[in-house]
């Protein structure tokens, strides 16, 4: 990722989170990178494709990439049989929907309240955000979404 990609939040009033959760922990996403919200359905497996990348589908006739982001982040499968959800982004003209675990609110959250990751976070969940917010009971992580998605693109390409 360059610099020129990265989303300075800290210096914007307010941001709108969309709010999601992979394995207890919540993130935002903002908003404006989110093209849907949806139950992944239907996905087709690609051969000799990555391990985190679920399949293909085909969502209101365009074809998706979905990335389970559990295996991304070398997570357990999920153990509650609950169904999954999945956003959907757009990145260099491709699209993707990246499977999590639930979908929450949005959150319209002050640019003052970002601060950089903490130096005790996880390294599984700190290699994917951009930084936090801390909120009134939890910290939301803010996903990188280009992160994520710029490894998937070179990871394919090697």
């Amino acid at each position: 990722m360059n610099d020129e990609d990265e989303i300075d939040l800290s210096g914007l009033e307010y941001v709108e989170y969309v709010t999601v959760t992979i394995n207890g922990q919540l993130f935002g996403m903002p908003i404006s990178q989110v093209e849907d919200i949806f139950m992944p359905k239907s996905i087709t497996s690609v051969p000799l494709s990555d391990p985190e990348v679920e399949g293909v589908l085909n969502l209101r006739g365009r074809i998706v990439t979905a990335i389970n982001m559990r295996k991304y982040l070398g997570l357990p499968q999920r153990e509650d049989g609950g169904q999954s959800m999945a956003v959907g982004v757009e990145y260099r003209d491709e699209s993707y929907g990246l499977i999590i675990d639930g979908v929450g609110e949005v959150l319209r959250l002050s640019g003052k309240t970002y601060e950089e990751n903490p130096t005790n976070l996880d390294p599984c969940w700190s290699r994917i955000s951009q930084g936090v917010h801390r909120l009134e009971n939890e910290l939301m992580l803010v996903l990188d979404i280009e992160c994520v998605l710029d490894s998937e693109a070179k990871s394919r390409a090697a």
